[in-house]
């Protein structure tokens, strides 16, 4: 059972189904159930044996408090009511395994009754897996202490996943986590990412210019847009893809803006199968997030990543870390990266900037190799246990 909890955008689903699905493709007689609070898991596709459950979504308002999304309960109520049907979901499916992400209590605390029930039933193995990178280290440090997160870690999880190097990044870096703990870290590498479906091959050259989720992608969406329409011989031409998040006004703006440029910018707002147009694209410029990194590597593009900075520094440090190793290109607000010209400089040199494998290092892209060894060994360790 994977646990994805999921108050904003697409990451923690998209990283739980790509593990979920590496699992039952090495382990024939192995089922997977993912818990998301995602608002679009069911616009995702599930391979045989996977499936999820859709918990009631919550909403991050600006002033960093949440909301329930739908059910106009308070977020108290909607947190019990998620609370309770995760805590059902552990009961009857009877996991032997669960793989928590990123949130070791899960949402406001939400998976620390299940955490108990699994713990004190002694069979499930539990597993905490953190992305490369999570937050400046000082503001993390005050986060987990704020939400007990150590405490958690420290009595629940029998091991810890960092699906990264610790050569490019270490995620836990200023947390107080003791040396028993530190026992139990896996660095995984990278998640690597393959075409699940054969598509029709793409004959035109374009650059893929993806926000992921979308939620915040404005204005690097608004950046590539303003380039083309300063520069009309700008080629090859884009293929932009929104996002579900991106919408409203700010979406028909851009569709109106998109029509002006005459099939120079054309315009989808989601594709659950985005792999098949990383594979196609020349080049891709992109947000900094997790799994749209892991992408970049797994196809081997050219990439000029505009990293996010608020609220949190993981985008920018993921890409400030890979620029400096020569894996992408970054574009950022916190220098002078972010103008018009900047774009069009950065995507006309995208044909003559090195791609990530020629800067690679061993183990880059092998996590969902390792996630699948280590599921196994788990699994022999349950059974011994389980003849004893």
């Amino acid at each position: 059972m994977l646990y994805s909890h999921d108050t904003f955008g697409l990451g923690h689903l998209r990283r739980s189904r790509a593990l979920a699905e590496a699992i039952t493709r090495a382990i024939p007689t192995a089922s997977a159930l993912i818990l998301t609070g995602s608002p679009v898991a069911g616009r995702f596709t599930f391979p045989a044996r996977v499936d999820h459950v859709r918990l009631p979504g919550v909403t991050k308002l600006r002033d960093g408090s949440y909301e329930s999304q739908t059910l106009g309960m308070d977020i108290e109520q909607t947190t019990d009511l998620r609370a309770g049907l995760i805590r059902a979901t552990a009961e009857q499916y009877d996991p032997d395994i669960v793989i928590v992400d990123k949130e070791p209590t899960g949402f406001r605390g939400e998976l620390l009754p299940t955490l108990e029930m699994l713990a004190n039933e002694g069979r499930t193995r539990l597993v905490l897996g953190l992305r490369d990178v999570l937050d400046e280290p000082a503001v993390l440090a005050a986060e987990w202490d704020r939400k007990g997160a150590i405490a958690a870690t420290e009595r629940f999880y029998d091991e810890l996943w960092i699906y990264g190097l610790r050569s490019i990044y270490d995620p836990t870096e200023g947390l107080a986590l003791s040396d028993k703990v530190k026992r139990r870290m896996h660095w995984t590498g990278y998640l690597r990412r393959t075409l699940s479906t054969e598509a029709a091959p793409i004959t035109d050259p374009y650059i893929l210019v993806t926000p992921g989720g979308g939620g915040d992608g404005q204005s690097m969406v608004n950046l590539v847009l303003s380039a083309y329409e300063r520069d009309p011989a700008l080629g090859p031409r884009a293929m932009l893809v929104y996002g579900p998040f991106l919408s409203g006004d700010t979406r028909a703006d851009f569709e109106t803006r998109v029509a002006r440029l005459n099939g120079r910018v054309t315009a989808v707002g989601f594709d659950s199968q985005i792999e098949a147009l990383f594979a196609g694209a020349e080049g891709v410029v992109c947000m900094g997030g997790y799994n749209t990194f892991c992408e970049v590597l797994s196809f081997d593009k050219r990439a000029v990543i505009v990293p996010r900075t608020v609220p949190r520094l993981e985008q920018y440090i993921r890409a400030s870390r890979a620029e400096d190793l020569g894996l992408v290109r970054m574009l950022c607000d916190r220098g002078d990266g972010m103008t018009t010209q900047s774009m069009i400089e950065a995507i006309r040199a995208l044909p003559c900037q090195s791609k990530p494998s020629d800067a690679v290092s061993d183990g880059l892209l092998d996590g969902l190799d390792y996630v699948t060894d280590r599921v196994s060994v788990l699994l022999s360790k349950s059974a011994d246990k389980a003849a004893e």
